[in-house]
């Protein structure tokens, strides 16, 4: 229980140092930017199509399942603001956060380990570059930024994809179906959903760097902080799940 205490409060610390980082980031637009664009061309460019694949897969299935049931109580209408709570609310965050939890966090671990490990983050020190600065601040970034447009990619083609199955059991203009989609959505599905999104991205480059910081001398223990930072950032971000729409429907 100790251990646990004290590795949350170290990664707490951690992210601090990151924030900091992130500031004298944006300031100063080093060479860490190639960094960023390259985080944010692995982690979002790279992960469209499977985020694509599954995006229309979710929004078929609800309109499969979803459509059949509410018919019988002729209650058509709820499939709206159910593909919305669905889709762009609770899964769309989630959903994306796990596929860069097995893309990029254990690509993010495992580099940083290595890099520990071959003692380049000691060179960077030794030459005055600050490795929070220059490594840690730009994939944190990157990290979240991505996230936050790959959860929007997610709604936007789940809702769409959703409206080429509605047509199999209710044919409808496009204007009529994504009027209803847009008169069911409100300002706090947006918020919340962006909210989770960021949220998931900085959870999820933090525990993946602060993994990778903390190996020692030996070259095995790189699969390792790859695997503890893809379970730690699971937990994490379905805890953190949990909490916000917890809170989401207290408030609402």
């Amino acid at each position: 229980m100790s251990a646990a205490i004290n590795s949350f409060f170290y990664t707490l610390g951690f992210f601090t140092q990151i924030l900091k980082g992130v500031g004298h980031f944006i300031r100063r637009r080093q060479a860490g930017n190639k960094i960023l664009i390259m985080q944010i061309l692995f982690t979002f460019v790279e992960a469209l199509g499977i985020t694509t694949f599954l995006a229309l897969g979710i929004g078929a299935a609800v309109n499969v399942m979803g459509i059949p049931f509410l018919t019988r109580f002729s209650q058509e209408s709820y499939i709206y603001p159910l593909l919305i709570t669905i889709i762009m609310r609770e899964l769309g965050p989630l959903l994306t956060a796990f596929i860069i939890i097995a893309r990029s966090a254990t690509a993010i671990a495992a580099e940083m380990a290595g890099m520990v490990i071959s003692h380049e983050i000691e060179a960077y020190i030794s030459v005055g570059v600050d490795p929070i600065e220059h490594l840690a601040a730009p994939r944190f970034l990157g990290v979240s930024i991505s996230l936050f447009l790959l959860n929007w990619y997610f709604s936007i083609f789940g809702l769409a994809g959703s409206f080429v199955v509605a047509q199999l059991f209710n044919s409808m203009p496009a204007l009529v179906y994504f009027g209803n989609l847009l008169d069911s959505l409100t300002l706090q599905d947006i918020l919340i959903s962006s909210i989770k999104s960021i949220s998931f991205g900085m959870i999820i480059s933090v525990v993946a760097i602060t993994h990778g910081f903390a190996v020692e001398r030996s070259s095995t223990e790189v699969p390792v902080a790859a695997l503890k930072a893809v379970g730690a950032a699971f937990a994490w971000c379905i805890m953190m799940d949990i909490f916000l729409s917890a809170l989401y429907y207290i408030i609402v």
